[in-house]
């Protein structure tokens, strides 16, 4: 295993966060790139589990148990240092990793504040009860979200803004989405 990395299966809600971009300074730190504007899940987790990138140089196969010591934003990205990695070589061996948390480790969201991952594949119903699809990915506009819809049998996407003047409630419980919206728009 590289770098004595304890060896582990990935947990069953683990959600692909980021991924270590290199090196950062020589005392074993390392740069992050976050999948998310917001990477709280980087910062409350301390444990992340690694595998290696789909292409480029591998050094090992399975999964790497990362046993973070400390993560913060620094500039206009994260940095990151581990108790597994004391020095820039060893810091540089990591390169590429894929980042992956357990869902369960994420912070909680705040009073109508969702992770994406927790809205994929919800039912999206209008008011009057006719299922509209499936959301299969959000788009980020920069001021708004916006539900990609899949409509089963449709070859076209509905694209939704995730704001309250459409979507009228989240019920991640019964899984679906309750929403302003004809299926003609």
């Amino acid at each position: 295993m590289l770098l004595g990395l304890e060896t582990t299966e990935l947990p069953e809600d683990a959600i692909e966060v980021g991924r270590i971009q290199s090196a950062w300074g020589i005392k074993g730190w390392f740069k992050v790139f976050p999948y998310s504007a917001r990477p709280e899940a980087l910062f409350s987790s301390k444990r992340w589990f690694l595998i290696p990138a789909e292409k480029g140089k591998k050094d090992f196969d399975g999964v790497g148990k990362l046993k973070i010591r400390e993560a913060k934003t620094h500039s206009d990205g994260v940095v990151a240092c581990a108790h597994e990695v004391d020095d820039r070589s060893a810091a540089d061996a990591l390169q590429g990793m894929r980042i992956f948390i357990a869902r369960s480790s994420f912070p909680t969201a705040q009073k109508d504040e969702f992770y994406w991952v927790d809205l994929m594949g919800l039912d999206v119903i209008n008011r009057e009860g006719l299922l509209l699809g499936h959301v299969s990915d959000l788009l980020s506009t920069g001021p708004q979200t916006v539900l990609v819809i899949d409509r089963d049998g449709h070859i076209a996407q509905r694209l939704i803004p995730f704001v309250s003047t459409y979507v009228d409630d989240v019920d991640l419980n019964k899984r679906q989405i309750l929403v302003d919206w004809q299926p003609d728009y």
